[in-house]
């Protein structure tokens, strides 16, 4: 499965609605990553095959792409002051945020131990 762009409305249908909404309550139906990221971004674009090839071994996480420059007002809710951010999502746990663009052998590790195991 490819990475998939999200906008805000999207976000608020199918992740979480911020704005009706004190407590995070994902409403997704499997583990998710949302990657935070510019075109204009060397790292983002360095992430960017990394994370197609993720989306790829691991059909049982989603893995969003969020345009800073477009979606502002989502990067604004997350308090994104560098890119790439990324925000991983367990089905049942509170997100984690990290941001920087981190090696393949890691994201799999976060992947397996924090978003599969949980569900």
């Amino acid at each position: 499965m490819a990475t998939v762009k999200l906008t805000t409305q999207q976000f608020k249908d199918d992740v979480f609605d911020y704005t009706t909404e004190k407590e995070w309550k994902y409403k997704g139906e499997k583990p998710a990553i949302i990657d935070f990221y510019a075109d204009w971004c060397g790292p983002c674009k360095m992430v960017a095959p990394v994370l197609e090839e993720l989306s790829n071994e691991h059909p049982e996480v989603t893995i969003y792409k969020v345009d800073t420059e477009v979606e502002q007002e989502l990067a604004a809710v997350f308090q994104i002051r560098s890119i790439p951010s990324m925000l991983f999502i367990p089905m049942t746990k509170q997100p984690m945020m990290q941001a920087g663009a981190l090696p393949k052998h890691t994201l799999k590790e976060v992947i397996e131990k924090e978003l599969v195991a949980s569900v």
